[in-house]
């Protein structure tokens, strides 16, 4: 999908009258903080636009993010998400060879030291996550993830989990890269009887690689 309109932290996908959709940038937060601002202050700054958030992603993820133009529609786009009848699909590239190359994982993500989390054996309150992976070159592996719940540092944690940690990421991997290469890159979902669905590949630093995989691959 070609990008509509281009701005510092984000590009718009689509705007109607209801929602806002839009590639968010990696190393943007989406709440305010004191020191930096958030999603909405950027997009009011640069469009006008006052938007809600129905979600969330982590600030070095990026990818495609729903908001609300009004209460209504956030609402009912918030409630969609909370009833799991919104379907998101990442991308993520990893430099390390994994346990398990496709699969599911069900467990427990738990709090650890200085912030992070981990898998646990337990399911008392497990996240599901599907995934599958690909060979690219250069020894990198691109990894397709589905998660099934929405945990704190899920998807991050599931690949640590299995030897395969995303590239760049400062948590829960030693490798460095320009950013963390973890993206939202489908967002499908049904509103007022309308099916919606939206699909973005990155292609900047080493997401390029994603050329070399099969085109199939993405395909829900």
């Amino acid at each position: 999908m070609n990008r509509l309109n281009q701005y510092s932290c984000f590009d718009i996908i689509e705007n109607n009258h209801d929602f806002l959709i839009i590639n968010k940038h990696a190393g943007i937060n989406v709440h305010k903080t004191k020191l930096e601002k958030g999603l909405l202050d950027y997009i009011l700054l640069e469009t006008g636009l006052c938007v809600d958030l129905c979600h969330r992603l982590d600030k070095d993820t990026s990818g495609i993010m729903v908001l609300g133009k009004h209460h209504d529609a956030t609402s009912q786009i918030s409630q969609l998400f909370a009833n799991k009848q919104i379907q998101k699909r990442y991308v993520a590239i990893s430099s390390e060879p994994p346990k398990k190359k496709q699969g599911a994982i069900i467990g427990d993500i738990v709090p650890a030291r200085n912030g992070n989390y981990k898998l646990a054996k337990t399911k008392d309150n497990p996240s599901k996550t599907l995934f599958k992976s690909v060979n690219l070159i250069a020894k990198h592996r691109a990894w397709l993830l589905t998660p099934i719940t929405g945990k704190t540092h899920q998807l991050r944690v599931i690949l640590k989990s299995l030897g395969s940690p995303i590239l760049g990421d400062s948590r829960y991997s030693n490798t460095v890269a320009k950013r963390m290469y973890l993206h939202c890159f489908h967002l499908s979902f049904q509103y007022n009887a309308i099916k919606y669905r939206f699909d973005f590949l990155p292609i900047d630093g080493e997401f390029s690689l994603l050329t070399h995989a099969p085109e199939l691959w993405f395909s829900p």
